[in-house]
Order: C-alpha cells, then structure tokens, then sequence
C-alpha cells in the first residue's frame, strides 16, 4: 500500500513498529548495551563526554534531555568508579567541567570498539548496493528526524532566528569585543567584520544565502552566515558564540544549520577561512566533516597567525 494512502494511525503504527524493529536489531533492549556494564543512557553519557573537554553537568543534561537528579546520581556513579572527574573552568573557577579520566577512556574506546564491530558485522551480510541503499535510507532518516530537528529542540536552550534591526551592528561590536577580550586581535579585525556585514547586506540573496542569530532567555547569544562565493560553492563566515552560551551545543548547532541549508540550495562544497588559534570553533569544524586543506603564516589584528582555509564536500 502506498505511504500517501495510510490513515494517520497506520502511520503512527507503522513508526512504532520500525522503532520496535530497530531497537532489537542493534541490541538496545540487552541489559548491559554492546555486552558492556553500561546501560544506553550511560554508554551515551561516556561517548558525549568523549567528544568535549568543556561540558558542565548542566549543559550535558540539557543537550540530552536528562533528568536533573538522574543524571546528578550517574554522574556520581562514574566519580566513584574512577571514570569522571570534575576540573575547575579555566575563565570561571566556579563552574566545574566533566572530564574523563584515563579511565574512563578506556572505558570509552572499548565501547567505541565494539559498537564499530557489531555495525562491521551487520554490514557483512549485506551486499555492496544493499549497503548503499541502507546509508541512503539512513540519511533520509537522520536529515527529517535528526539531532538538530523540530522533535528534539525541547532539549536547547536557545532559539535561531533571522536577523532583525540592529543585529548586524550586534555582530560587528561583538565580533570586536570578544576577540579583543580573549586573543588580544585589534581593531582592524572588528572592521574586517564590518566589511562582511556590509558585503552581506548589500548583496543579499535570499536563494542562496543565510543569516542566524541565537537568542538565549531573550539575549542574543551568537550568529553564524552563509554566503555565496559561486553557483557550486558556498562560504560559513563569523561564527561567534558567546561565553555563556558556550558547552550547549550552540556552535555545532550553528554548523549545522549553515550545511543544511547549503545543501537545499543546490551548493556542491562549503569552505571556510579562520586561524590556528581558535581550537574551540576548530573542533566543531572538524566534527561537522570538514577537512583542513590550507594553512599559511601571516600578520593580522596585530598578531602573528596561521590562517587556516577548511572544506566540506556537500
């Protein structure tokens, strides 16, 4: 029977039933997940914190969706058991971020490990073309449903929107601001900055390119942009997040978008320019797919640099 021709309960059924289908198929359902002593929520908890070095317990819980008391008591769990430890932040001594110990690397890599056998194992007793239409399927399925969707933002807190009056002007102080603040960059990165905006506004394409900004408790919180360098190419500018905003998730969310709408637009790659400095934005670039292509020495912002140009194939 044709998708189109379902009745909206078949339909609800019909995702149940993969759900049910699929949390089987890749042991879900077992006590300890991939034959380990950890369950999937725990097993989840150790691969996020694999990923970052700057998440707080607040941002971790947020960014999962966890309850508070759940995650304080797992959290607690890992400590006695050797695997986390709390460090104080670097810029805020008050706040504590989650890091795993050698330990809990350990205890990472062999989840890590197993869960690439058993995917290697599954792939085995498929064909090569079944195994494409499998990642085809798959993508179909992370593209509508994924991480950054409609489903899943009860997790964030923060929102992305266009830009309104003013914003651009926001963008440029801030740009100034923080980069003055944290790498000692002077004042003619903050009109390098304003020339972007400028360029931006003035040559809008609405078709072809793309402004967000991120508001937090009705603050803006950070901005991302896309522009158009030709018909198959497509550049992410003046990613900034703002220190408080930081370990939510924001940045990759922002990434996201930026390749997301990219793709809709028809873009063949994406490139990027930024320096060796700046590892935070660096990490993010690297998790999204992008590929490090080109680095050159060079004096700007009163700084001696290395610039650093990243692609991503679309």
């Amino acid at each position: 029977m044709p998708n189109e021709t379902l009745s909206l309960d078949e339909r609800i059924a019909a995702v149940r039933r993969f759900d049910r289908f699929f949390t089987r198929r890749i042991g879900v359902l077992r006590e300890g997940l991939l034959h380990s002593p950890y369950s999937l929520t725990e097993a989840r908890l150790i691969f996020e914190l694999a990923q970052r070095d700057d998440l707080t317990a607040t941002a971790l819980g947020r960014a999962l969706g966890l309850d508070a008391g759940y995650l304080s008591r797992t959290l607690a769990r890992f400590e006695q058991q050797g695997l986390l430890e709390r460090v104080p932040a670097e810029n805020d001594a008050r706040q504590r971020l989650l890091r795993l110990t050698p330990e809990g690397r350990k205890a990472f890599a062999l989840l890590d490990q197993r869960s690439r056998d058993e995917v290697m194992e599954m792939l085995d007793t498929l064909s090569a073309e079944e195994q494409q239409r499998l990642l085809k399927a798959m993508q179909t399925i992370e593209e509508l449903l994924g991480d950054d969707a409609q489903a899943f933002k009860y997790a964030e807190p923060f929102i992305l929107r266009p830009p309104e009056a003013g914003d651009m002007g926001w963008v440029t102080h801030r740009h100034g601001v923080l980069y003055a603040e944290e790498y000692g960059w002077d004042e003619h990165f903050e009109a390098l900055v304003a020339q972007i905006v400028s360029d931006f506004i003035t040559n809008y394409n609405p078709s072809k390119e793309r402004c967000w900004i991120a508001e937090m408790d009705g603050e803006i919180v950070g901005s991302v942009f896309v522009v158009r360098v030709d018909d198959t190419t497509a550049k992410l500018r003046l990613l900034l997040v703002e220190p408080k905003a930081r370990g939510l998730g924001l940045g990759r969310r922002l990434v996201a978008e930026c390749i997301r709408f990219a793709r809709r637009s028809g873009y063949q790659r994406m490139v990027l320019w930024t320096n060796s400095v700046l590892e935070a934005a660096r990490h993010i670039y690297a998790q999204a797919g992008f590929t490090l292509v080109e680095q050159e020495p060079h004096h700007s912002f009163g700084q001696d640099l290395i610039s650093e140009t990243w692609e991503l194939q679309l």
